[in-house]
C-alpha cells in the first residue's frame, strides 16, 4: 500500500510538472514559427490542461483497463464541473460574458449528449473514435474562426497570452517539448499502476478506478488554472478553463481508449455516470439561464460541493 501511494503521487506530481513543460515548449515552438498568439491560447494552452487525462486513459487503454480509461473521462468531467467550478465558484462569484463562453457551453453538452448515444450499446468502437475526433476537429474549428471573428470584443480572445513565453529560443522550446513528452508516459504509468493498486486493495472495479482516484487526481491542473483565474478577477478565464476541458475529453480523450482498444464497457459507465455527468454539464448552463444576472454565485459553489461529495460517497459505498 504505501509503495502504491508513493506512485500514485509521484506519478501525480511528475504528471502536472510534465504536462506544464510541454505546454511550455509547445507554446514558445508555434509562437516562434508565427502562429497567432490567440490561436495558441485557444489550442494548445487550453487544451494542455487536459494532457494528464490524455495520457492516463492512454496508459489504461493500452494496458487492457479500457473502462478506467472511460472512467477518467466521465470522472474527469464530473470533478470538473462539480469540484472545481464549486470551488471556485466559493471565493468569489462567477460571472459569464465572453461570447466564446457561451458557444462552448451548449457546445459541452452536444458533446456530452454524443458520448451518450455512442455509448449506449455498451459497446466503445473503432469508429465512434474516428467520430469523436472528426467532431472535436469540427468545434475547435468552429471556435478558432468564432475567437477570430470577435478578437476585439471577447474577453477571452487574448486571456491565454501570459501562458505564451515570449523571446524563448526554439532549440530551448524544443528542449522542453521533449522533456513533457518523454516524462508524461513514465508519470501516467506510476499514477495509473498506484491508483490500481491503492482501489484494488478496497475492492473497486477498473470503472470506480476511473471515477475516483485517477480522475480527481487528473482534475488537479483545472482547480489550479481556475483559483489563478479567479484570483486575478478573470471569472471567464477559470470558467473556460473548465468547459474547454471537458470539451477536450469527451472529444478527444474519449476517443483514445475506442482507438487503442475497442471493445465493450461496463453499465455504469453509460448508465448511472453517464446520467450523472449529464446531469452536472447541463446544471452550470441551466443556472446562467435562470440567473438574470449570469453568475454562479457561493449559493450554487455550495450546491455543486454537495453534488461532488454524494457522488463520490455513492461510489465508495457501492464498491464497499
Amino acid at each position: 500500500m504505501l509503495i502504491n501511494l508513493l506512485m500514485l503521487f509521484a506519478g501525480l506530481a511528475l504528471l502536472v510538472w510534465s504536462a506544464d513543460r510541454f505546454v511550455y515548449g509547445a507554446a514558445a515552438v508555434a509562437r516562434n514559427f508565427g502562429l497567432p498568439s490567440m490561436i495558441i491560447g485557444l489550442t494548445i494552452v487550453s487544451m494542455g490542461s487536459s494532457a494528464p487525462e490524455m495520457m492516463v486513459s492512454a496508459t489504461a487503454a493500452l494496458d487492457g483497463k479500457v473502462d478506467t480509461a472511460i472512467g477518467n473521462v466521465i470522472g474527469s468531467n464530473i470533478a470538473n464541473i462539480t469540484l472545481i467550478l464549486g470551488a471556485t465558484a466559493l471565493l468569489r462569484s462567477l460571472a459569464v460574458n465572453s461570447l466564446t463562453l457561451k458557444r462552448e457551453m451548449p457546445l459541452m453538452m452536444a458533446a456530452s449528449l454524443l458520448a451518450g448515444y455512442l455509448l449506449h450499446d455498451l459497446e466503445l468502437s473503432f469508429l465512434d473514435g474516428i467520430l469523436l475526433l472528426v467532431a472535436f476537429v469540427g468545434v475547435l474549428t468552429y471556435l478558432s474562426v468564432s475567437a477570430y471573428r470577435n478578437r476585439d470584443t471577447d474577453p477571452l480572445a487574448h486571456a491565454n497570452d501570459d501562458d505564451i513565453p515570449d523571446n524563448l529560443p526554439t532549440w530551448q522550446a524544443f528542449a522542453w517539448l521533449i522533456v513533457g513528452m518523454a516524462l508524461l508516459p513514465l508519470a501516467s504509468n506510476w499514477m495509473v499502476d498506484g491508483a490500481v493498486g491503492i482501489a484494488k486493495w478496497f475492492g473497486m472495479s477498473d470503472l470506480v478506478i476511473g471515477l475516483t482516484i485517477i480522475a480527481i487526481g487528473t482534475s488537479l491542473p483545472e482547480l489550479a488554472a481556475c483559483v489563478a483565474g479567479v484570483l486575478k478577477g478573470e471569472s471567464d478565464l477559470a470558467i473556460g478553463n473548465v468547459v474547454g476541458s471537458n470539451l477536450f475529453n469527451i472529444l478527444a480523450v474519449l476517443a483514445i481508449p475506442a482507438l487503442i482498444a475497442p471493445g465493450t464497457i461496463d453499465a455504469n459507465a453509460a448508465g448511472r455516470d453517464l446520467y450523472i455527468m449529464l446531469g452536472t454539464s447541463l446544471a452550470p448552463l441551466a443556472i446562467l439561464w435562470m440567473k438574470k444576472n449570469q453568475q454562479l454565485g457561493r449559493r450554487e459553489g455550495i450546491a455543486l460541493l454537495a453534488v461532488f461529495i454524494a457522488y463520490q460517497s455513492l461510489l465508495f459505498v457501492q464498491a464497499s
